[in-house]
């Protein structure tokens, strides 16, 4: 009896200890599916050093320490992000590659863009919302504007210069500026970049002197001067930058827009699969320490589920291609 008895409290113990263990494990762990060896890597599809890079590299440190593996961060910039959208759709559906993407570079790509290798809806899997993150409009700080009205005041005297850089062609942040120059009566001229990195360089040398992209890429660059920001495309100023004034205080509310991030994954990954990802993102996302972190850049966090971020995208989609005709831009 004395040896049955110190048996079951041996066992009971180890059973103990096991479950505690196990609870006290890394929740790659404890999420189905998500691999637990080899590195996780985050595909970017724009430069280092703008705001999806920046981001995307405090999400990934924060699933490193969440999940208990290693999370790198892989740029393939190009072809406005639709690089990063291919190489995701080709990825093998393990849960090892994931996306972080903006709309400009999803959304906007699948409505201006007459072929692309794959489709946005089929190939990529909706892993969840990140947040949402107005357009803004900039300029060089060696122009000597301030704000938006002396701003317009120097498109007078300087006609052969209306033009403007864009981080994206074919998107949001194409198109908020085209459509400014409309409302101005001062058509502006979309300059091509390759991501926010080689426009801020232009404009803080001042080979630029205006250009367009998501706050999240700029706004760290506007508090160190490298540039200043004069408009944001938001109906309501930014959490991030009480200051900034919106395009419609300025005047011209009707073409008020806001962009957003997300997670996506290969196509072929499993529902279940997809839900693990969703989980362990969600609570990176929503945990205080990284909202603070993003805010600070320019994006407020909002979160949903893969499904709620489908039907989005969905919506956007539509939205966009009425943007896009009042911009005057044919597919290419």
């Amino acid at each position: 009896m004395t040896i049955d008895r110190n048996r079951r409290k041996t066992l009971g113990l180890a059973a103990g200890t096991a479950a505690a263990s196990l609870f006290s494990m890394p929740g790659a762990v404890r999420a189905q599916g998500i691999p637990t060896s080899g590195p996780i890597r985050i595909l970017a599809g724009y430069p280092a050093g703008g705001g999806t890079d920046v981001m995307a590299r405090i999400i990934a440190e924060k699933l490193k320490e969440r999940l208990g593996v290693s999370v790198i961060v892989e740029n393939r910039a190009g072809a406005s992000g639709t690089l990063a959208n291919e190489a995701t759709k080709n990825a093998t559906p393990d849960g090892s590659v994931i996306l972080y993407a903006p709309s400009a570079g999803t959304v906007a790509q699948t409505v201006t863009k007459k072929q692309l290798n794959y489709d946005l809806e089929k190939d990529l899997a909706t892993l969840t919302l990140a947040g949402v993150v107005s357009v803004v409009y900039v300029v060089s700080p060696t122009l000597g504007v301030r704000n938006f009205a002396e701003y317009v005041e120097w498109l007078k005297k300087n006609p052969k210069k209306h033009n403007f850089g864009t981080t994206a062609m074919g998107s949001s942040t194409h198109f908020f500026g085209v459509e400014l120059g409309q409302a101005l009566g001062m058509p502006l001229e979309p300059v091509a970049y390759k991501g926010a990195a080689p426009l801020i360089a232009d404009l803080s040398a001042g080979h630029a002197s205006a250009g367009c992209g998501g706050l999240s890429d700029f706004l760290q660059h506007h508090r160190g001067d490298k540039l200043r920001i004069i408009a944001v495309s938001s109906a309501k100023r930014a959490a991030s930058a009480p200051d900034l004034p919106t395009i419609g205080e300025l005047g011209f509310p009707k073409i008020s827009t806001e962009g957003w991030y997300g997670f996506y994954a290969p196509g072929k990954m499993s529902p279940a699969l997809v839900q693990a990802w969703n989980k362990e993102l969600v609570a990176v996302l929503e945990s205080p320490d990284i909202k603070q972190k993003i805010l600070q850049i320019g994006m407020e966090v909002r979160t949903s589920t893969p499904q709620a971020f489908a039907e989005l995208q969905s919506k956007d989609i539509v939205a966009f291609r009425a943007s896009m005709k009042a911009a005057g831009f044919q597919p290419e």
